[in-house]
Formats: C-alpha cells, sequence, structure tokens
C-alpha cells in the first residue's frame, strides 16, 4: 500500500472508488463532477490517496476553507484493512499541524461510518444537510487524545 497526496490525473479513479461505496452513497453520481474534486484538492483544500498495485482503493480530501472532511471513502473490495483509518490520521495530523480552526463533516446516521468517526474522537454536535449528523474535531481533540493513542500502537 502506498499513501500519496493526490493529483489531477487520480481524479478518475477517485470517481470509481467514491461511487462503488454501499452506504453514504450519491443519489446521483453527476452531482460530484471531476471539476468538483479538481476544486477540492487542487485549490481549496488538500487530497491524499491510498493505492495498492497502482489502483486507487481509497482516498480523503479536507476543505480548508470551509474547515470540513469533504470526503473519506475506500473501495468496499478493500474495507476493514485499515486504509480509512490511515488516510484519516494523513489528512488530520496534515490538517492540525497547520491550522487550528475545528473541523467538521457530516455523515449518514446509522452506518458504519458514524460508528468509525465516533470511535476517532469525532464529537456529535447536531443535524446537518438532509438529515445527517454533524460531527466536530478540535486540533486539542485530535493531538491530546487521538493521535496519541495512535502512536502507541
Amino acid at each position: 500500500m502506498i499513501y500519496r497526496e493526490a493529483n489531477s490525473a487520480d481524479i478518475p479513479q477517485i470517481q470509481v472508488v467514491r461511487n462503488s461505496v454501499k452506504e453514504n452513497m450519491l443519489s446521483d453520481p453527476a452531482l460530484v463532477s471531476n471539476d468538483d474534486c479538481e476544486h477540492y484538492i487542487m485549490r481549496i483544500g488538500k487530497g491524499w490517496v491510498c493505492e495498492i498495485n497502482q489502483e486507487i482503493v481509497g482516498f480523503a480530501i479536507v476543505d480548508v476553507s470551509d474547515k470540513n472532511i469533504w470526503a473519506l471513502f475506500v473501495h468496499p473490495d478493500h474495507d476493514r484493512q485499515g486504509i480509512g483509518r490511515s488516510l484519516h490520521a494523513i489528512m488530520l495530523n496534515w490538517y492540525f499541524e497547520r491550522f487550528n480552526e475545528t473541523l467538521w463533516l457530516g455523515t449518514s446516521p446509522h452506518t458504519r461510518a458514524e460508528g468509525f468517526y465516533k470511535s476517532a474522537g469525532w464529537i456529535e454536535v447536531g443535524i446537518h444537510g438532509k438529515g445527517e449528523i454533524k460531527f466536530e474535531m478540535t486540533r486539542a481533540t485530535w493531538i491530546d487524545n487521538v493521535s496519541g493513542k495512535q502512536d502507541h500502537n
């Protein structure tokens, strides 16, 4: 497995991963265009991918302007291998090394993603959008509670 920063050339494979998921699916794949991905990765945020045999199997994107986790997805064929947790850690470490502002994200209730974020230390703060759970992560929580645990594994 190789973890690296995402670039524009990765977008077609990122879209394959995004549209392969079984939870938090897009109602219409056209809702997230290649231009949207490029905008978040190259202009207002940063992204990372996980590759296996030169195939992208997971990705994470943070929106620095809105202080939001825009995406964190792993292809279902590569579930439960620690890819999501590693991408999450890379992304939050990068963000909190540079910024002190609280991050937020939204995810559908009663999904594996909800459990993932709770176990990673995210705090549920309400509802967002169309009934998604809104979570927040502060720099202090990430550094003091979450990243410290990962250093001891």
